[in-house]
């Protein structure tokens, strides 16, 4: 131990062995001419974290070779596609794991492989050649990283040791002012962030890297940590830095605040990536001295772009950044370019992949992420959700839920499954069974024969039995099946938010707000237009009274800019960037009124009905005699509304009236609009930490939900024998 507290004598500690520079360059060298001289082309390995790793994956680097680091929580079955896709020939194993491999790949044969001297590894290395044919790869691969697989099937990033270096290199140069001399390796090496920014980069800046067995630190498999243990490790070893995935530190934050400790004292830096952390974990942490910075990254942009990097004390330390920064994934690293397209996706340039295993389509210069989010005048990124639906666990595991959803719905219990889990630190799911009166037993059965197929991080750990089936008449699918995911949350997100984890508001808020959600659904008017029971006039009073309602939505959010308290005054830019989106809705649905036939200054000019005055009333007097951010209620409801049946409506309304595309303006554009002011209204909601203002709002949504539903109880419903002329004649001819 004496020569790790002794930067300059040890280059990497393992638990047991403080491994000197020499020693370690010796071990590499000798590795590097026993792979070369074996014939090695591409390296596999499945190890703990530990000098093992190190020295196979520099060697691997010296000899020119290609190295594939596996993790061990990958199933056989997925084991075996990346040996098979990434062409493996020789794979390096500690000896425990042996067993597993040979499930992977059957009739491996292991024999025992010297890493250095004897003692210095706790396990020994089993070695196996395979027989594999070679795989064609990018030029100048150098590694490749699977994904955790949205499917089942990892996918291959291939990297160039080119890529490698500038992102390690470029760490190297952002984190010079905190001199951080130990970094204590707190995620498995086989995932690319640790890989570099926490092994590559403390190397080439001649840090002393702590790569302990995960299981000593507290965790296990891709998805279990024990805080206790973590924090009780990190204050044995004192390490300046280290890298944590969200729902880690959100547990290591638990356990500081119910034992009440402060950080540890040796801490400079807490990278915290692999998936979006949000702004109160970030306060929350702040508060308690952990020098928390968030980063965002992605495998084919070599592991990580940005990090939040605030200022330093006078000893070198990070001092809390403004309190705007808490949520932002920070500026791009020296190495990086980040850029928004025309939808708001994030773009990435600067040292990225080249290429996917088996895909020869050419990477471009800007790569995709399939992230949306803002970049602020600063340059600093806030990630505001997935462009794609594409869970991404808190421990930074990517999977499409449709892969679970469909493992569930093999067996024979399950009719319908939705599953959920995006930023929670296991998947959820609201089962809907094949028969009424099947048991819960049956279905705890589905999710024990679904889970024992699939790997930790996408196994169900908290399930459901659905409130009403997924159809388009109660509201939770489309009409062609097709599962509302956001309306089937949002009634059962009481039931499916962990007990042992805080509540945010904006879950609590959807939580609190269900029952009058579903009250509002369940309005005649909308569950026919759901089957679709329409016709032209009702579908015009609809936008008569949106109108009369739309056309507040502006004076109504100046009147919330103004009223806004300074405590409060951080809520006024969100306020603008409402008002702006906002303005010239109520033009568009004249618009659709004047396609579908109807007397457009008749609307402009005449009164709403009773309802939808009281509503707009009781809006302006929340602001002016209220709580002005009860407001924020009504922006619950009705962007919550668009987002659930907006679309759907528009499309179950146009088919049988047989309307223009021109006609649905406010309705299709409200769809798509508001499931992007969603995500921004939840991280909103979130900063909001006055009970009494949580209170006000969800008092507020509740409110709103009645008075909008009386908005479309008083309007004419179909008549239960259309005009045949109306259905089939063109939209022209229906005035």
């Amino acid at each position: 131990m004496n020569a790790l507290r002794s930067p300059t004598a040890a280059a990497l500690f393992d638990g047991r062995q403080a491994w000197s520079s020499a020693q370690l360059a010796q071990a590499v060298a000798a590795m590097a001419r026993h792979l070369h001289a074996q014939g090695t082309r591409v390296l596999a390995t499945v190890l703990d974290n530990g000098a093992a790793f190190v020295v196979l994956d520099e060697a691997a680097s010296a000899a020119g070779l290609v190295h594939v680091p596996l993790p061990p929580f990958f199933t056989p079955a997925q084991m075996q596609h990346a040996l098979q896709a990434a062409g493996v020939d020789t794979l390096v194993v500690a000896a425990p794991l042996a067993t597993l491999m040979a499930q992977a790949a059957p009739g491996l044969h292991f024999t025992a492989l010297a890493l250095a001297e004897p003692g210095l590894l706790e396990a020994p290395l089993m070695q196996a050649r395979l027989p594999h044919a070679t795989v064609a790869l990018p030029a100048g691969t150098a590694k490749i990283t699977f994904t955790s697989g949205t499917t089942g099937t990892p996918k291959g990033v291939c990297l160039s040791g080119a890529a490698l270096q500038a992102v390690a290199g470029s760490l190297v140069q952002a984190l010079a002012p905190l001199q951080i001399e130990r970094h204590l390796n707190a995620l498995p090496f086989a995932v690319l962030l640790e890989n570099i920014a926490g092994l590559m980069a403390p190397r080439q800046q001649g840090a002393t890297v702590i790569a302990l067995p995960l299981a000593e630190l507290g965790l296990q498999g891709s998805s279990r940590f024990d805080a206790a243990r973590f924090d009780a490790v990190v204050r044995e070893h004192a390490p300046h830095s280290l890298i944590l995935l969200p729902q880690m530190l959100r547990a290591w934050v638990g356990h500081l605040m119910a034992s009440g400790q402060r950080a540890p004292a040796s801490l400079k830096l807490v990278a915290v990536g692999g998936a979006a952390a949000g702004a109160p974990l970030v306060r929350a942490a702040w508060a308690l001295g952990l020098p928390v910075a968030e980063g965002y990254g992605l495998s084919e942009g070599g592991s990580v772009q940005t990090l939040n990097l605030p200022a330093l004390d006078a000893n070198g330390r990070l001092v809390q950044a403004a309190d705007d920064s808490a949520g932002s994934v920070g500026r791009a690293l020296p190495h990086a370019r980040l850029r928004l397209a025309d939808d708001g996706e994030i773009l990435v340039a600067g040292a990225l992949f080249s290429g996917y295993l088996g895909d020869p389509t050419p990477v471009p210069a800007w790569w995709p992420s399939g992230d949306l989010g803002r970049i602020d005048n600063a340059g600093r990124v806030f990630i505001q959700g997935r462009k794609k639906h594409v869970l991404i666990t808190a421990y930074g595991r990517n999977l499409s839920p449709e892969w679970v959803e469909t493992t569930l719905q093999n067996h024979p219990a399950v009719l319908q499954a939705v599953v959920f889990g995006d930023g929670e630190p296991a998947l959820s799911a609201v089962l809907w069974p094949t028969q009424a009166g099947l048991p819960d037993t049956a279905l705890q059965e589905a999710v024990d024969a679904a889970n024992s197929t699939l790997p930790d991080y996408a196994r169900v750990q908290r399930w459901v039995r659905g409130r009403a089936a997924f159809s388009a008449s109660t509201g939770l699918a489309t009409a062609n099946g097709r599962p509302q995911r956001a309306a089937i949350f949002a009634a059962h997100c009481d039931a499916l938010t962990p007990l042992e984890l805080p509540m945010s508001f904006h879950q609590r808020l959807l939580n609190d707000t269900a029952a009058a959600r579903q009250g509002l659904l369940a309005t005649p008017i909308i569950q026919g237009a759901l089957r679709g029971q329409v016709s032209l006039p009702s579908y015009i009073a609809f936008l008569t009274e949106a109108y009369h309602h739309v056309r507040h939505t502006v004076p109504l959010l100046q009147a919330l800019r103004a009223a806004l308290p300074t405590h409060h005054a951080a809520l006024a830019p969100a306020v603008d960037e409402y008002i702006e989106e906002e303005a010239g809705h109520d033009e568009w649905i004249l618009n659709d009124i004047a396609a579908c036939g109807g007397d457009v200054e008749a609307v402009r000019h005449g009164r709403p009905s009773h309802a939808t005055e009281v509503m707009v009333a009781y809006a302006y007097d929340t602001i002016a005699r209220g709580n002005p951010l009860g407001f924020f209620g009504m922006v619950h409801v009705l962007e919550g509304t668009s987002v659930s049946l907006a679309l759907m409506a528009a499309d179950a309304i146009q088919k049988p009236l047989q309307l223009p595309d021109s006609a649905f303006s406010y309705l299709r554009s409200h769809g798509t609009l508001d499931v992007e002011h969603t995500a921004h209204f939840a991280t909103l909601m979130d900063t909001l930490d006055s009970p009494q203002d949580q209170a006000d709002i969800v008092h507020a949504a509740r409110a709103f939900f009645r008075l909008y539903g009386d908005v479309f109880r008083g309007l004419p419903l179909p008549q239960p024998a259309a005009s045949p002329a109306v259905n089939q004649q063109p939209a022209e001819a229906l005035a």
